[in-house]
């Protein structure tokens, strides 16, 4: 009798978890040596970017690229999008925004270092962001260019950062679903979009594919920040490995706060079942994909 051995696919961890391993390996390569001059702000940079973490959008970009075959190495913009997002947490945790004192597990780059190192090791990764991807894709000038385009756009003052300025303008009192909807969509889930933009860049796709994906980020961008709204209000530091429960010591608007933890989830999950459905459309090798969408249920039941 013959057997016939079905390959083991992996899980949506291990999974994750080979893709961590690339950026990682991308950090180290791609970032300024520690000890390359100046070295404080060297090292201030790698304090933060080798802190870890689950490294979402990062992850998120190289499963897209793997949907359908691929012309480049993602992994260099998988790093450039991690750079900026770091940078974002940099600047978050200082004492002028969110005051934290914790993050990844480690103390903030402004704990560890100082204000002034911190702000610069932020602004230098932001920076770095770009030169990763104009100086690694300098030979596909079309890929290059609308890579950065993509990031660009999402980082910026329209996204990311104005979602950043109205949750600051907003601090202190109850802001609108409306005005909540528009802080997150811009100053978490552009990001996330964005990722999954890029990678699927890489395969050539056609612009429907690209809006769907666009959507796609968006949702999980979403459902992202509702989970940590929730965890922030549910979970433990150690689980979390920053802070917890200072949104609502800081006055913050979330979507526990407004709505409540039982709608949250709902919402939460609202959002998870349009990003399947809308993954399940672009098709390719989604199979990751899906997976981890479906995943983030877990965290909030």
């Amino acid at each position: 009798m013959v057997r016939i051995h079905t390959p083991v696919q992996p899980t949506v961890k291990e999974k994750s978890d080979d893709y961590r391993q690339h950026v990682e390996t991308g950090i180290d390569a791609l970032l300024p040596p520690a000890e390359k001059r100046p070295v404080r702000l060297h090292q201030a940079m790698r304090h933060s970017m080798e802190a870890g973490g689950k490294r979402i959008r990062p992850v998120l970009l190289l499963a897209a690229a793997d949907l359908f075959p691929k012309q480049s190495d993602p992994v260099p913009a998988a790093v450039a999008i991690e750079c900026l997002h770091t940078y974002t947490l940099i600047h978050d945790d200082l004492p002028a925004l969110d005051n934290s004192d914790l993050r990844r597990g480690r103390p903030s780059c402004h704990c560890a270092f100082d204000e002034a190192t911190a702000l610069l090791a932020g602004d230098a990764l932001l920076t770095h962001a770009f030169h990763i991807l104009a100086q690694s894709y300098a030979e596909e000038s079309a890929l290059s260019c609308g890579l950065m385009q993509i990031l660009s756009y999402a980082a910026g003052s329209t996204r990311l950062i104005g979602g950043q300025q109205e949750d600051i303008e907003n601090e202190g009192r109850v802001a609108s679903a409306d005005t909540l909807h528009y802080i997150h969509e811009n100053k978490t889930a552009a990001l996330i979009a964005a990722s999954l933009r890029m990678g699927l860049l890489f395969t050539q796709p056609e612009a429907g594919q690209l809006d769907l994906m666009e959507l796609a980020g968006g949702q999980i961008g979403l459902c992202f920040q509702i989970i940590d709204d929730i965890l922030d209000a549910t979970s433990t530091v150690e689980t979390m490995g920053k802070p917890v429960g200072s949104d609502a010591a800081a006055g913050k608007n979330t979507y526990v706060a407004l709505h409540g933890i039982e709608s949250a989830r709902e919402m939460a999950r609202s959002h998870a079942k349009q990003a399947l459905e809308q993954v399940q459309q672009i098709g390719g090798n989604n199979k990751f994909l899906l997976q981890f969408i479906e995943s983030l249920e877990a965290r909030i039941s």
